[in-house]
Formats: C-alpha cells, structure tokens, sequence
C-alpha cells in the first residue's frame, strides 16, 4: 500500500492516510495509519472510544493533554500509547504552535476491553531498549523482540519495533505465531519477504495460523549511501465485527449510537478549561 495524500484541511497543514479501514477484516487488529504535519489549530479537545491510539512523532515537538490530568510534551522519536477505553477527551497540538509531524496507528480494542479503563503511556525514545546486530538497530516498542521488552502496557499482544538497517544488510524479524504484522517504510528502500518497498509504504503479512513457533519476516536492503528506517507493528487479529462512528470504535452501530449518548451526557468527564503549556524545552 502506497499512502494517499490529501493535504491541507481546518486542522492540519498536511496530511496523509497510510491505510484505511475500507475493509477491517484485512487489516485486523489494526485500523487505520495516518501522517500529520501541523503548526496551528492543530486537534483540539476531542474523545474516543473502544481503541487504543499510537502516536510517533517523527518530527517538531507534540502538546498533548487528557482530561484525567495528562499533560507534556513530545519530541523526535517519542512515542504516545493511549488507551481510550470507556471514553478519553484528549488534545494534540503543536507546542508553542510551531510544528509537529507525527504518525498515527489506531488499533481495536476486544469486545471484553471496550470499555476498560483510560490510560495514557509516553514512552520516551530514551527509555526503551534497543538492540544492536550486525548493520541493524532494533527500538523495541512493545512485546519482546530479540530479547528485549518494550516500555508499553498492553491490554492485547503487540509486538512493536523501529528498525534501522545499514545498506546491504539482511536481518531476520521474528513474528510471534498467529500475528499479522505491518512494515511501514519511513525513509529508504526493504525488500520485505521478497517484495521491495520504498518509503512511504506499507507491507503486510498475514498470520500463519497453524505454524508451531514464531516466523521469520526476511528483510533486506539494497546498497547505497543511506540506512532504511522503518516500523514494525504485529497483532492477534481479533475477529471481531467493527463499527466505526468518527472517534469511536465498537462492536455494532447501536454501540457506537450509545458513545456518542455517552459523551454529550458528559460521562466521559468534563472538556478541561486547561491552558495551553507555558514552559519551554
């Protein structure tokens, strides 16, 4: 998949869809990607429901808040694990309105996890584990990776990872047994299993059901002057039915009729009157 620009709107100075749920059982569990560049209005306080979002940010500094009390800052390489659960208002904005350039993964929550509780999780690029191999550098995410755990909670198996590979390197990723598993390549060029991929674009695999252990995801670069950079994201697909109603996720659209009942009832809490952060980086 080759993401689909679709540039400037109300909110963002650019904008991009990396995929989109046209079909979530193909995609199962994740939902939707999405590339951002803003400066100002940027996301103003909005809620969610019944799914957890993944926030990167590639480039500039991200203001984030909650209405459980969250609030700070974001930098190159920082990444944001929301649960939003039973319902979470939330905001992300540039800081100081300058610029922010962030990628966006949504991924479902499980019928029996729908309405959890909120969480909010920023896991710093300088406290997660990374992993060194001839040519390759592994940011492990969340899950275990060559050894290594990832900082993010999770309340359904993810395995997740930044990698970065020399020119000519092969590596081997393993994928735990029965995940799907999308390769996002962010600057440079993988051949993924065969198939080469160029940035800005999206490989897939689809679990292997019966196998007994892990599998192996073969990835190889070609020469040149730059190291390929990409991300590494893989999931139990849930197999659920999927109702999608603007920020909700749910099981059926009488559920999702009932978030937004929710939500204007004011039972995901109040919009914070919080100001805007004042001190600098």
């Amino acid at each position: 998949m080759t993401k689909v620009h679709h540039g400037p709107d109300a909110q963002v100075d650019d904008g991009a869809l990396l995929f989109t749920p046209t079909d979530p059982s193909l995609t199962d569990p994740f939902l939707i990607m999405g590339e951002t560049w803003f400066s100002s209005p940027g996301f103003e306080w909005h809620p969610h429901r019944g799914l957890e979002t993944v926030t990167t940010v590639l480039d500039g500094v991200l203001e984030h808040g909650d209405n459980h009390g969250n609030t700070g800052t974001l930098e190159a390489g920082d990444i944001q694990w929301m649960t939003a659960g039973r319902g979470i208002i939330h905001r992300e904005l540039a800081y100081r309105d300058r610029h922010a350039h962030i990628l966006q993964l949504w991924i479902n929550l499980p019928a029996n996890r729908k309405l959890t509780e909120a969480r909010y999780q920023d896991l710093t690029a300088s406290s997660r584990p990374r992993v060194n191999r001839p040519g390759t550098v592994i940011d492990v995410i969340s899950g275990s990776v060559e050894g290594a755990t990832g900082p993010a909670l999770n309340h359904v198996p993810v395995q997740a990872a930044a990698l970065t590979l020399d020119p000519l390197t092969s590596f081997a990723y393993m994928l735990p047994t029965g995940h799907r598993a999308l390769a996002y390549v962010m600057s440079g060029q993988v051949t993924i299993a065969g198939r080469v991929v160029e940035a800005g674009q999206t490989a897939w695999s689809d679990p292997i059901g019966d196998a007994v252990g892990d599998s192996a995801l073969a990835l190889q670069t070609p020469d040149g002057d730059a190291a390929t950079r990409l991300l590494i994201y893989s999931g139990t697909p849930l197999g659920e039915s999927v109702a999608l109603g603007g920020p909700f996720v749910m099981n059926d659209d009488a559920e999702i009729k009932q978030a937004y009942r929710d939500f204007h009832a004011g039972k995901f809490g109040a919009i914070p009157k919080q100001a805007r952060l004042r001190f600098d980086r």
